[in-house]
């Protein structure tokens, strides 16, 4: 990646004991009403990541123990730490009160709060979290955000990712501003793919996502029908690309710990 945000841009937590977000994310402008994003840097100093894990489980804290590397640990703290304080805001818990589980495909949810989902991209040391919690029962919410100026080769991920519509709509387009389009067309999949917990089982080739005059679903396989689809682009800092995907109709059991 390059051009990477600052940490330095961000403001440092401060008292963790509250379910305040208070100087842990940047709020973001809303995309669609009953939903909040939030922007989160990942880089904290020791004393920060000490703190911040106060909040997580038993389970959390073992499994922070599993990461290969310190950095790794560290920004895996700091992500599920503001994960939860942004959550035990949303349900004026605590964020330590705020029980996650597992749901269909191992997706993460809260449990006992079906009008409530969140989902979680990671990208440059930065995370956006979604958090939508005034939508209809069984709603489901997926976000995924990339750097603009994350260098892919656009051309080959088209032809492995993208409908033939959407590679004609590319065609035309000059290299970089290309590689941008194929980006937008990716966190559009992605989010989509993520709400549904398929992640990289998702059909991607058969995802039509039209950018023109916003952005939509226009056809896909069953769950991906455009009549239960909102797809929306996220105003982000420092040349970030980010979009939400909302599925509006989800049967989601709960299986366990996440």
């Amino acid at each position: 990646m390059e051009n990477c945000a600052s940490v330095d841009d961000f403001p440092s937590p401060r008292k963790l004991d509250s379910a305040s977000a208070s100087g842990i994310a940047v709020a973001l402008p809303s995309v669609v009403a009953g939903v909040s994003l939030w922007w989160v840097p990942l880089e904290r100093t020791r004393e920060e990541v000490a703190h911040l894990a106060l909040t997580l489980s038993p389970e959390e804290r073992a499994r922070a123990q599993k990461f290969g590397t310190e950095p790794l640990r560290e920004r895996w703290i700091a992500g599920r730490a503001s994960l939860r304080i942004l959550l035990g805001q949303a349900l004026a818990v605590a964020p330590s009160a705020v029980r996650l589980v597992r749901g269909r495909r191992g997706r993460p949810q809260v449990a006992d709060h079906a009008s409530l989902d969140f989902n979680v991209s990671h990208t440059c040391g930065m995370a956006l979290i979604g958090i939508a919690d005034a939508l209809p029962a069984g709603a489901r919410i997926g976000v995924d955000v990339e750097h603009g100026e994350r260098r892919v080769n656009a051309d080959g991920l088209s032809r492995k990712f993208l409908t033939e519509r959407e590679r004609g709509a590319l065609t035309p387009l000059a290299d970089d501003e290309r590689r941008r389009a194929f980006l937008r067309l990716w966190t559009c999949k992605e989010a989509m793919s993520k709400a549904t917990g398929d992640a990289l089982s998702a059909p991607f080739r058969q995802l039509d996502v039209a950018t023109e005059g916003g952005l939509a679903l226009m056809n896909g396989p069953p769950p991906y029908m455009p009549k239960d689809w909102q797809l929306h682009a996220v105003a982000m800092p420092d040349g970030f690309l980010a979009s939400v995907a909302i599925w509006q109709s989800a049967g989601i059991v709960a299986t366990g710990s996440p």
